[in-house]
């Protein structure tokens, strides 16, 4: 076919070579001979390219041939290849990469476990246990990633193994699954039991170690084999290793013989002995088993236990001591009902023989023996009573009862169970109770009946400031309705309805500040409200304990009132006595200087110098002078006493001896003294001293207490005069024995103008005791008197040997 073409292409017609190649007298054109050429070459070309096809279609024949043969063959060798793998027990799995679907061949029987369909079989976890799903996985991971091989045993959901191997050939992952059967199945359940004895052993020897307890195994000839960390720390072991190798005892000799000889039957010992462990003395609990291959045991140390068991007896006993102090009854049945614990107040409620209740009775026991010596209450039904008290064993909540007792007791009993089984019972004696609370009651209403009663307004304003508490005085006095106030109104309301003018908002505006105010320290207070009707209230706030206020209204119009007329009576009289006090100083001081003068011109009278007077004359002369000098000490006490009035009185002090002071006042009245012929006795020790004091006025005192003396003793008395120092005074005492002072005079005989009259010749102007007082008192001394009629009067003056006072009298 090729030939014939290229012989019908290289073909010429006559009539185109004829037009191709025109003849012309025989010559030949140079482009005719290159076209010759060219078409020369062309079928050579031709021809050799026709040759080497025709060959290469026969080699190409003769491959495609040796191909289908090779194809046949290697089709043979699969078919041989899956016919043996699906004969041969097994099933292969291929990956080959690219993310294509693998490949499964072979088959494995049902009881083997693995699934005949392809997509179950390649989800492990559905056949596979957890564990074994989980392990092959992680092969194929590895044998993906890294290529290396494994082989391993699988357990399948059905209790069966199955062999994987896994492996790469030619870029492909294969994996083999295989059932083992027979000696095989046995070899891989005993290596299974072998790896799950391993693993516990291994997991048992890691708790045992992590454990602070020492614990041991032995062989069978008594050789440790093998001990914790806490065993190596208790023998002083640097490890369980050192252990080990020195085969250092944990047990003491004495130990091991108590193991040895109290064994049980089973080859179990346990028993709780002190252990000295890393130097320190323990009480440990220590439990050991035997067996035909050897022992292990465990120590536990228990001294915290031990410490607490003791602490807890001392504690229940503790408990008990205390329990035993109650005043109030308890006791306690454990689980089986029987008495477990009673206190001494129970035993003194009840009165119940003691070796009775020694003996654990049951709770119904002692029902029995109460109802028996007629100490329960009276019961209708007693057995249903009972039942009904012993109910509360099956309780899970307190139980409160009230038992009213023959004997006119009344307690009141709770039965409170226990979690764990058993009922606390704890009987109160609320008799008195009950009778504080009846007496309380009553207490109440008869409080309530007097605030109700009361002409005082009450009202209590609670912790909230609400009111609380009131009596109708308070609704009267402020005009308050029933109504308003039996809704327990805020005192801000009481403010609004009470309050009608400015300076009574002030006042509430005060009351609520005692009552709603946030204080430390709540203080009473009390205060004065005038009332826009012209009434006047005074009010007072009082603290309650209980957070409380207490206020109460008290209408004082009435006494403010004559306490205003009072006031001004009294002003008009303090005007009068300053008006009489000025009128006096000023007379007195307008008398001295005439009476200075007539004492002057009298004495002048008497002197011989100026003349003889006749006897009627001297005589006339001496009672001049004589009456003139008591009326110029009348004055001069009368301006003394203004002066002390004016508060302008100053004290010229300076060291002052006493004995020469006393002295010189009697030496002033020696004259008075022998007219009326008076003895007079002075005391006064040589070793006196002095006194800080006004000479002047100590002087002063003394001459107007022993004229005083003089004047109210009778004719030939006795007038005694004592000095003498106590501690830090120095005490003056007149004492004369005249007819004395009654009784409703004495009590006035320091005020002015007053004086005892018991005879013409004893009448006074009443100053001296006066004068006597205020130079005492202004020293920082006091004044005593004692009188008794009949028998005399007795004066006491006490002054401060050094008045430390001095200086705030005299300026006041």
């Amino acid at each position: 076919m090729g030939s014939a073409a290229a012989a019908s292409m290289f073909s010429v017609s006559p009539a185109w070579s004829a037009e191709l190649f025109p003849v012309t007298s025989m010559q030949i054109n140079p482009d005719t001979m290159v076209l010759f050429g060219a078409v020369g070459g062309m079928c050579a070309f031709a021809v050799t390219t026709a040759i080497a096809l025709v060959r290469h279609r026969q080699q190409s024949a003769k491959f495609v041939k040796a191909m289908k043969r090779e194809t046949s063959d290697l089709r043979f060798q699969v078919d041989r290849l899956e016919s043996m793998l699906n004969t041969d027990e097994q099933r292969v799995v291929v990956w080959t990469g690219n993310g294509a679907v693998p490949q499964v061949w072979g088959v494995l029987p049902e009881e083997s476990g693995v699934p005949r369909n392809e997509a179950q079989l390649l989800s492990f976890g559905n056949w596979l246990t957890t564990k074994g799903s989980a392990d092959l996985e992680d092969y194929l991971d590895t044998l993906f990633n890294t290529g290396e091989p494994f082989s391993t045993t699988l357990k399948t959901r059905t209790g069966t193994y199955v062999e994987a191997a896994g492996r790469t050939t030619g870029g492909a992952v294969v994996l083999r699954l295989r059932d083992l059967t027979g000696e095989r199945q046995m070899q891989a359940e005993l290596a299974a039991r072998n790896a799950r004895i391993s693993g516990e052993l291994y997991m048992l020897h890691a708790l045992l170690n992590a454990m602070p307890a020492p614990a041991w195994q032995r062989d069978a000839e008594g050789k440790l084999i093998w001990a914790n960390a806490a065993y190596a720390h208790a023998v002083d072991a640097p490890d369980a290793a050192s252990a080990l190798r020195d085969g250092a005892p944990f047990l003491d000799a004495a130990a091991q013989e108590a193991m040895a000889s109290e064994r049980d039957e089973d080859g179990s010992f346990h028993s709780r002995m002190p252990i000295v462990a890393a130097g320190k003395r323990c009480v440990f609990e220590v439990t050991d088993v035997s067996a035909n291959v050897g022992s292990a045991g465990v120590a536990v140390d228990i001294s915290e236990l031990e410490q607490v068991r003791k602490e807890l007896a001392r504690a229940e006993e503790f408990h008990g001591r205390t329990l035993d102090q109650l005043a109030t009854a308890v006791a306690i049945f454990s689980a089986d009902r029987k008495l477990q614990f009673y206190n001494a107040a129970f035993r003194q409620l009840w009165d119940l023989d003691p070796a009775f209740l020694e003996n654990s009775p049951e709770d119904g026991a002692v029902l029995d023996a109460l109802r028996a010596a007629r100490k329960l209450p009276e019961q209708a039904d007693y057995r249903v009573w009972r039942n009904k008290m012993l109910n509360s064993y099956q309780s899970l909540e307190a139980q409160e009862s009230w038992w009213h007792l023959p004997d006119g007791r009344t307690l009141r009993v709770i039965a409170n169970p226990h979690p764990q089984g058993g009922v606390t019972y704890i009987y109160e004696n609320v008799t008195e109770r009950l009778d504080l609370e009846s007496r309380y009651n009553a207490l109440a209403r008869v409080q309530g009946e007097t605030l109700d009663n009361l002409s005082e307004a009450v009202a209590v304003f609670g912790s909230d400031g609400r009111l609380r508490l009131w009596n109708p005085a308070f609704a009267r006095i402020w005009n308050l309705s029933e109504d308003m106030l039996s809704e327990m109104p805020h005192v801000k309301n009481v403010v609004g309805a009470c309050a009608k003018r400015e300076d009574e908002v002030e006042a509430w505006q005060q009351l609520a500040g005692s009552v709603t105010g946030l204080v430390d320290n709540r203080m009473q207070a009390a205060n004065r409200m005038e009332r826009h009707d012209g009434s006047v209230l005074d009010y007072a706030t009082v603290p309650l304990p209980d957070g409380g206020t207490l206020v109460t209204f008290v209408d004082v119009t009435d006494s403010v009132n004559v306490e205003r007329a009072l006031v001004e009576k009294n002003e008009a009289l303090e005007q009068a006595d300053q008006l009489k006090n000025a009128f006096i100083q000023h007379v007195s001081y307008e008398l001295r200087s005439p009476l200075t003068n007539i004492i002057g011109f009298a004495q002048l009278l008497t002197d011989p110098k100026f003349g003889e007077l006749s006897d009627k004359q001297g005589e006339y002369a001496d009672y001049i002078r004589s009456s003139s000098s008591a009326l110029l000490a009348i004055i001069n006490d009368i301006l003394d006493l203004a002066t002390l009035d004016a508060g302008i009185m100053e004290l010229d002090l300076s060291e002052v001896d006493v004995a020469a002071t006393v002295e010189a006042a009697v030496e002033g009245l020696k004259d008075r003294i022998a007219e009326t012929q008076i003895t007079l006795h002075t005391h006064v020790p040589d070793n006196v001293g002095t006194i800080l004091a006004d000479e002047k006025r100590l002087r002063q005192v003394l001459f107007n207490l022993i004229s005083n003396a003089i004047r109210y003793s009778d004719e030939h008395g006795v007038v005694d005069i004592s000095c003498d120092r106590k501690d830090e005074n120095v005490v003056f005492v007149v004492q004369d024995h005249g007819h004395g002072i009654p009784a409703d005079v004495l009590q006035q005989v320091f005020n002015r103008f007053v004086g005892h009259d018991t005879g013409s010749k004893r009448q006074g102007a009443g100053l001296g005791l006066a004068i006597v007082k205020s130079f005492v008192e202004l020293h920082g001394g006091k004044v005593e008197i004692d009188s008794e009629e009949g028998k005399g009067t007795t004066v006491t003056c006490i002054f401060p040997a050094k008045p430390e006072l001095t200086g705030r009298i005299a300026a006041e």
